[in-house]
């Protein structure tokens, strides 16, 4: 497992931007979604580009007020359908299934949002994963 990031949504992406570069982050990807109307913004330390906060900036959105702000965490897994299938036989429901072999979505106890992503190429669709319904929303 690898941690990836932690994403957070912002109202005025290039505001948010000024203050993690006063904190010495700088930008090492972004990515505009036309169709789901946000932008993806990724911030690093220089050196340590492998933590990375995410900023989502979601074009309706205009104030997200406390606690509608913090995202989630972000984990890289070698085998998402394995590490599902243990956190679910540990009582972990699972929000968002591993339906297309690539992401998944979970909660911690405290209700924190928890993407786990599969490192290698999408794993083929697997029952009963492929065609188990949301448990929750993420």
């Amino acid at each position: 497992m690898k941690y990836l990031h932690t994403m957070i949504r912002v109202s005025d992406p290039e505001e948010t931007i000024r203050f993690f570069e006063l904190l010495g982050l700088r930008e090492v990807r972004r990515r505009d979604n036309e169709k789901g109307r946000f932008t993806l913004i990724f911030l690093a330390a220089p050196g340590d580009e492998d933590a990375q906060v995410e900023l989502t900036h979601n074009w309706d959105e205009k104030d997200y007020g406390e606690g509608r702000n913090f995202g989630h965490l972000a984990y890289l897994v070698d085998d998402i359908y394995a590490t599902c299938r243990r956190l679910m036989d540990n009582g972990i429901a699972i929000n968002r299934p591993p339906r297309d072999g690539h992401m998944a979505f979970v909660r911690t106890p405290d209700n924190i949002s928890i993407e786990l992503l599969q490192a290698s190429a999408p794993l083929p669709p697997q029952e009963p994963w492929s065609s188990m319904p949301n448990n929750g929303t993420w």
